[in-house]
């Protein structure tokens, strides 16, 4: 969740690590900091807050130096406030750290430090204590040795970076379930949480796996295991740019990447038909696969593991799976999965979803399943992810860098990727013909032009925003495809308005939900055409007859039936079938939350307490 990057090896250090700060931003933080090191000591600068107020700090007390390691907090242990801020160092002044994740041994480590002050409430502050204690114990210090002697005695999720004044000119990193990569371009050493932070320097990088720790240089970067064994991490090219993370005149990332699914979910659906060179009938393919398709016939059992907005494009999954490829499906919160003795076993089918594929609580579930023989897919939006590198098969949604916290784009797209497994499991177990599977591809190909279309809704959902911004209390509902988009629609409005919001399956309303309903209440009503549409009308009506104002998302075969019983009608084009519809009825929920947001004058983009990428459980 917290964002890393160091630099080794560049005069203006402390410059590039303020750059590459403000491109983690994203990611949520409730402080910033920066230290730099050389021979005599390290001068560490630390601000709770936004980053400008870090920046606002070293414009009167500035920096200078060849090494340095930036950092923005996300509170876990302790208080966001300065004291507790990261780079912390331990009471000499000799060693700082920074770190993400949480290490869970850390009172008993600090217990074996014995007498000695603690500066915050945090536990990534031992870290720079252990490593202090193991410099002193040697007759030539040697920070990369300190180092691994006190990783191996660590418990928990890391990314942890080390620089020392026994070492001026070189950091030392290491990592467990929490991204870190490494790189070396033009003379220069790097380290960061996520690529983004480094685009600007290079784009050829290496991800750490789990036990590795590298030593960043001027000269290079050597990656060993906590024994200084030599190991190889995973080594990737960024294929995206600079362009690709700005804004490009939208006022927020969060509605320029609103914007940007017609594109994203054209690039999911690109180049996903492969001819045979036997010259058979063509068929579906992901991006990698390690898993025998002889292998996946036998499958009797699918669960799909995710969190949050991702959790939603599951549920989508499920009825995809179950329609097309006739598997029963669980759908599961990941952070629940381990701890119920899930029946799991090699004939069961695991699908993992994370736009970041870094999500701990999914790689954990995802890992779980492994040991129990399972194969596991992955869908993701970043290449040379965790959960990507994990797992036995991959889809890449190829949505490309989404920076606003609240996701859109990565959503879209992971539904797309859904409907793409159910149909690629269909195909493996012989339950549709090879010109079945193309047809339907083929009409999802209609898709990115249908989101064209209903982003031209844009005008009319801010006048229904402007209408509803005050709005105490929204109810969503929905039925079958629609019953997740309503659960993400209500997702989307409290996570960046901060209104209260809920979703609920429309059927379920006369078991308890429609207590709520009262004058003055918004129903948002998910209403396409298909076969329960009759189903909403009636439900529909139930809410309106209580007080409540009804707006409701229909298509162009269904709208004429809602306007004699809603408020506001919102039209989307017909899509190519109920499943794929769900793609577009999120539109006008995203915008809708958007407008409102804006409107109240909330930051859409960075919406408070919450992170991008979750790497603590």
């Amino acid at each position: 969740m917290c964002g890393i990057i160091g630099v080794t090896g560049r005069s203006d250090a402390v410059e590039c690590i303020l750059g590459g700060l403000k491109r983690l931003e994203y990611r949520g933080y409730d402080s910033a900091g920066v230290v730099t090191a050389d021979a005599n000591d390290l001068d560490v600068v630390k601000r709770a807050g936004k980053l400008e107020n870090l920046v606002r700090a070293l414009d009167d007390n500035p920096l200078a130096s060849q090494v340095g390691i930036g950092h923005t907090r996300w509170a876990t242990h302790g208080e966001p406030n300065d004291r507790n801020a990261h780079p912390h160092t331990d009471p000499s002044g000799r060693v700082a750290v920074v770190h993400n994740g949480i290490l869970e041994n850390y009172q008993e480590l600090k217990a074996s430090l014995g007498d000695v002050r603690f500066a915050s409430d945090t536990d990534s502050e031992v870290a720079a204590h252990l490593a202090a204690r193991e410099l002193e114990r040697m007759d030539e210090p040697d920070l990369l040795l300190a180092v691994r002697r006190v990783v191996a005695q660590l418990r928990g999720a890391y990314s942890i970076c080390f620089v020392a004044v026994d070492d001026p000119d070189t950091i030392v990193v290491a990592k467990h379930e929490a991204p870190l990569i490494v790189a070396h371009a033009d003379g220069v050493g790097y380290c960061a949480s996520d690529v983004a932070a480094l685009i600007d320097h290079t784009r050829d990088v290496a991800a750490l796996l789990d036990g590795q720790i590298a030593r960043i240089t001027p000269d290079g970067v050597d990656v060993m295991d906590v024994d200084g064994t030599p190991v190889e991490p995973h080594r990737f090219h960024v294929d995206w740019d600079l362009d690709a993370a700005e804004k490009q005149g939208y006022d927020h990332f969060m509605l320029k990447e609103i914007h940007e699914q017609p594109q994203a979910v054209a690039d999911t659906l690109l180049d996903r038909l492969n001819a045979p060179p036997d010259g058979g009938p063509a068929r579906l393919h992901l991006d990698e696969m390690r898993i025998d398709e002889h292998e996946l016939a036998r499958i009797d059992k699918v669960f799909i593991l995710a969190c949050g907005t991702s959790l939603h494009a599951g549920m989508i999954g499920k009825l995809a799976i179950e329609h097309w490829a006739g598997i029963p499906v669980d759908v599961e919160v990941a952070s629940e999965f381990r701890y119920r003795d899930p029946i799991v076993d090699p004939h069961t089918l695991v699908i993992a979803i994370s736009q970041s594929g870094e999500t701990i609580d999914t790689i954990a579930a995802a890992s779980h399943g492994r040991d129990q023989r399972a194969p596991v897919i992955a869908l993701c939006n970043v290449v040379g992810s965790t959960l990507a590198r994990e797992a036995d098969g991959v889809l890449y949604t190829h949505a490309g860098p989404e920076i606003a916290v609240a996701s859109t784009k990565a959503f879209t797209t992971q539904i797309v990727g859904c409907l793409l497994i159910g149909l690629y499991l269909a195909q493996v177990r012989g339950r549709m013909y090879a010109s079945e599977t193309e047809d339907i591809l083929t009409r999802l190909q209609q898709i990115p032009a249908a989101i064209e279309q209903t982003l031209l809704l844009d005008g009319e959902v801010r006048e229904l925003a402007e209408r509803y911004q005050d709005t105490n209390y929204t109810m969503f509902i929905g039925r079958h495809a629609g019953l997740p988009i309503a659960m993400e629609g209500a997702l989307k409005l409290k996570e960046i308005s901060y209104l209260h919001a809920e979703a609920f399956p429309a059927g379920e309303m006369k078991h308890g939900p429609i207590a709520l309903i009262e004058p003055g209440s918004l129903v948002v009503a998910l209403a396409p055409a298909g076969h329960v549409f009759g189903k909403m009308v009636s439900n529909i009506q139930e809410v309106r007859a209580r007080g409540a104002s009804v707006l409701a998302i229909g298509t162009d075969g269904s709208t004429a039936d809602l306007k004699e019983h809603a408020h506001h009608v919102l039209t989307l084009p017909e899509p190519p079938n109920e499943l794929a519809g769900s793609v577009l009825s999120v539109i006008p929920l995203q915008l809708f939350s958007y407008h409102i947001a804006t409107l109240r004058g909330e930051d859409v983009d960075q919406p408070r307490n919450l992170a991008k990428t979750v790497t603590v459980e």
